[in-house]
């Protein structure tokens, strides 16, 4: 008996890693991020939040339009509102008409156009490249900076994939390099995918050539690809942050003299997606670059990357 009972308490704790593992550690930090500001919300005006009512989600919902918050912020929200209650064993019906109805008199009062940040088109990206290059400091600090930089952008990365990769996932070809990806926000459970980077013609702004004098230069031969430098430029065992990637790009933007305010560390993926669309590049074959899994981000890339190329008023004279 006494067995039996060791091997259920085995099996619930294996059951508890199982739903703990089912998302990203930073998903479930989210969640729980954007829960507490629901719980404070009802602490404050008396209401239950756990388990909560349909109203009450309402409500709240609607205290955030009036704090100008966008759309996306309230449906995710309400996404994390609804999971928590999942995780703790509570019901709560996030498609209640109370729910909806209201968001969708948010979205017809307020609009619904989001604003994202702006991309770092490839004008852009050579100009930081140039002044990264002719910056007076340290070879193996600019190397570091201009690989991240023309990486992400080449790739399409988010910013927190360029700082999980490692030396093994690099493999130089004849063509260029081809990079595993072990992990992604689309990929929760680690199929892990691949990209593959060709050489430019132009040396000077080639990822797969910087990438290749960061490695040699770093000497880099195992663990993570890009590091942190401590006092007196020496390079550390410490992998980056996908903070000090948003970071770096919002230097070198003001260096050049661009207005950092609406770019982040997005900015790189959006900036490939963006030029590739210009280009007249196919959307899956931007999908297969950048891992996009809807074609809903994608087709909003070429929407603004043919604003003016498609514009009507170009077949007018004036």
């Amino acid at each position: 008996m006494n067995d039996i009972i060791t091997d259920i308490k085995a099996l619930k704790d294996e059951t508890l890693l199982n739903l703990k593992s089912s998302k990203a550690n930073n998903t479930i930090r989210a969640y729980k991020s954007d829960f507490s500001d629901f719980q404070l919300f009802c602490a404050q005006n008396g209401f239950k939040y756990l388990p909560t009512e349909p109203k009450i989600v309402s409500l709240y919902l609607t205290h955030l339009s009036t704090k100008n918050a966008k759309m996306s912020t309230l449906k995710r929200r309400l996404v994390s509102i609804g999971v928590i209650h999942k995780l703790k064993g509570h019901y709560l019906d996030t498609k209640h008409p109370l729910i909806i109805e209201n968001i969708m008199g948010i979205k017809r009062r307020k609009g619904s156009i989001q604003k994202g940040k702006k991309p770092i088109l490839i004008s852009s990206l050579k100009v930081i490249i140039n002044a990264i290059d002719q910056q007076k400091k340290e070879e193996i600090k600019k190397l570091r900076d201009r690989t991240i930089i023309l990486i992400g952008f080449s790739g399409g990365f988010r910013r927190n994939e360029i700082v999980s990769l490692d030396h093994d996932d690099l493999d130089f070809v004849p063509e260029g390099i081809k990079i595993t990806l072990k992990k992604s926000k689309t990929d929760q459970f680690g199929e892990g995918a691949v990209k593959a980077l060709p050489f430019f013609d132009n040396s000077q702004y080639c990822p797969v050539i910087s990438l290749q004098k960061w490695i040699e230069i770093s000497k880099i031969k195992s663990g993570p690809v890009f590091r942190r430098f401590t006092k007196g430029s020496k390079l550390s065992e410490n992998r980056l942050t996908d903070q000090t990637v948003a970071l770096l790009i919002k230097e070198y933007l003001k260096l050049v003299g661009i207005d950092s305010k609406n770019y982040s560390g997005h900015s790189l993926r959006s900036g490939f997606a963006t030029s590739a669309a210009e280009s007249g590049v196919e959307e899956r074959s931007i999908m297969a670059m950048t891992g996009h899994k809807s074609t809903e981000m994608v087709r909003r890339y070429i929407k603004d990357a043919n604003l003016f190329k498609n514009n009507a008023l170009n077949k007018i004279k004036i």
